[in-house]
């Protein structure tokens, strides 16, 4: 993150919208505008703005606050591990289970079926041994042997149904709470993200675009400089962009073409979402999107003119979009990058 210049830092708490009077005055009669009687007076509503110090212990209390939450993001994601892992070994359970049940209803009843072919009623069993009293108890054994072997076929099934309802069951708890510790992690995870997005806001209001604010809010212009041959504003803006967004494309600011824009001046910077004038992915879009809306939120405090995103044009004055002309192009149109021009 780059640091706030040392001019800024001397100047302690930052300044309320309107310039001191004995300022304006001067600054008018460089410019060479009208002179000013009188300082208006302030609403009595209006709030101080916080200074520096204020901001940096508010930043740490956030900071803070945002170890707390991303630990608790942590020992979610650890939760959800566990639950994973219990849901698999739940339904590998149930599998196996539900493997056994096939086999021993599909034995079942292959058994029922042959002993409603083969079966022998009783009394036609006694009536046949009836001369044989050896061939009675043989066929009795028989009989005695065959129900003996279908009880225990049945209280087999029974323990495997059993079994599998069981597997069954477990293996729903474990989905169930699997679906819980996703939906719990989502919302840490929700409220870490929040957070982290509290903090870069306060660092955002830790830096003040450098150079003079006129009494209407826009900006007196400033002189390019360094190597990239942007002005100090410019280059404040595209830094905090950079940093908070990342812009794995690449950052194009000045050119020497006259198009009448604000390239050529250093005032302007386009931040690419693709490569080559290819359309981006929607990941970048909405990446685009988040940039402009972050350049909207900052516009007055970082000296925002306008922004240019997907054939449309944001500006300071109105504080609206507006629908551009077809300028024939992915590039021309940009739809592959958001403009950004500073005063």
């Amino acid at each position: 993150m780059a640091v706030a210049s040392p001019a800024h830092r001397r100047r302690g708490p930052l300044r309320p919208f309107r310039l001191p009077l004995a300022l304006a005055l001067t600054l008018t009669g460089a410019l060479g505008g009208a002179v000013i009687t009188g300082a208006e007076p302030r609403p009595a509503t209006a709030a101080p703005k916080p200074t520096v110090k204020q901001l940096k212990k508010e930043l740490a209390a956030l900071q803070k606050e945002s170890d707390r939450l991303i630990t608790d993001y942590y020992n979610g994601r650890i939760a959800r591990e566990k639950a994973e892992k219990a849901e698999k070994a739940a339904k590998e359970r149930l599998a196996a289970a539900q493997e056994v049940l096939d086999r021993e209803s599909t034995e079942l009843r292959a058994m029922a079926v042959a002993q409603y072919i083969d079966a022998v009623p009783a009394d036609r069993l006694l009536l046949s041994g009836a001369g044989d009293p050896n061939a009675l108890l043989n066929r009795l054994a028989l009989a005695r042997h065959l129900a003996d072997r279908q009880h225990a076929r049945l209280s087999g099934f029974a323990r495997v149904r059993d079994e599998h309802a069981r597997a069954e069951a477990e293996a729903a708890a474990r989905a169930a709470e699997l679906a819980d510790q996703v939906a719990d992690l989502a919302e840490r995870k929700g409220k870490a993200v929040k957070q982290i997005d509290k903090i870069k806001d306060k660092i955002d209001q830790l830096y003040q675009a450098p150079g003079v604010r006129r009494s209407d809010g826009t900006w007196v212009p400033q002189l390019p400089g360094g190597a990239d041959h942007i002005t100090p504003r410019m280059r404040l803006v595209k830094t905090l962009v950079q940093e908070r967004f990342d812009v794995p494309f690449g950052i194009g600011c000045y050119r020497t073409i006259q198009d009448g824009g604000e390239h050529p001046l250093g005032r302007a910077c386009d931040f690419m979402l693709s490569r080559g004038g290819s359309m981006p992915t929607a990941g970048e879009v909405a990446r685009g999107n988040e940039i402009a809306a972050w350049a909207i939120k900052n516009s007055k405090r970082l000296g925002i003119m306008y922004i240019i995103y997907r054939q449309r044009i944001w500006h300071a004055r109105t504080g609206t979009w507006r629908t551009m002309s077809d300028r024939g192009g992915t590039t021309a149109n940009h739809y592959d990058h958001p403009h950004i021009s500073v005063y």
